[in-house]
């Protein structure tokens, strides 16, 4: 069992096409395994691709369209990485509103590797401290984020990461960050 009980928590683990799938399953068994709910939320109905690198992975079944989704109905958000994955989000319209509501709210928000770029266009990143792959590190400081290079950073409830290497790490922060529940800190 693990160290932080977030059993009855439900969580929506945004992504589409694309998505780095260590990054998604790897935070989804850690959430399964303390308890929570995991819900796959994308743009994209029926079911999505995952990649290895490069490489086609395994495909995943989306449980709710973005369009339909409700921050008010999840504990949490947690975006998993993939440059293509992060490329679609960032440009749509109800990912960046569904993003933004959790910060609005003071919910734990959990990101890595590509997707704090979602997290700019939906203008949350400003004056926070954060991490991310290193590619977006220019862009994120342009947005006003506070960037370093670390394994995890955590922020009021905002725990981010730079890649797969990171995941043990971001995993145990993100059930932590879970566990405590809302932050007042936590802002958009």
């Amino acid at each position: 069992m693990a160290e932080h009980d977030i059993s009855g928590k439900k969580v929506a683990f945004l992504l589409t096409d694309g998505v780095e799938q260590i990054e998604l399953t790897s935070p989804w068994e850690a959430v399964k395994n303390a308890g929570g709910e995991p819900v796959l939320v994308s743009p994209k109905k029926g079911t999505i691709q995952g990649f290895d690198g490069m490489d086609k992975g395994e495909t995943f079944t989306v449980d709710l369209d973005v369009a339909d989704a409700d921050a008010s109905d999840f504990d949490a958000l947690v975006l998993p990485g993939g440059v293509v994955n992060a490329d679609f989000l960032r440009v749509d319209k109800n990912a960046q509103q569904f993003a933004r509501a959790f910060f609005e709210a003071h919910k734990p928000v959990a990101s890595i590797c590509h997707g704090p770029w979602l997290l700019i266009e939906a203008g949350v990143v400003k004056g926070r401290d954060l991490t991310s792959y290193h590619t977006l590190a220019t862009d994120l400081k342009n947005a006003g984020a506070n960037w370093t290079d670390e394994e995890v950073v955590v922020d009021q409830g905002f725990v981010t990461s730079r890649n797969p290497g990171d995941l043990p790490a971001f995993n145990d922060k993100l059930v932590e960050e879970i566990a405590e529940g809302e932050h007042a800190g936590q802002h958009a």
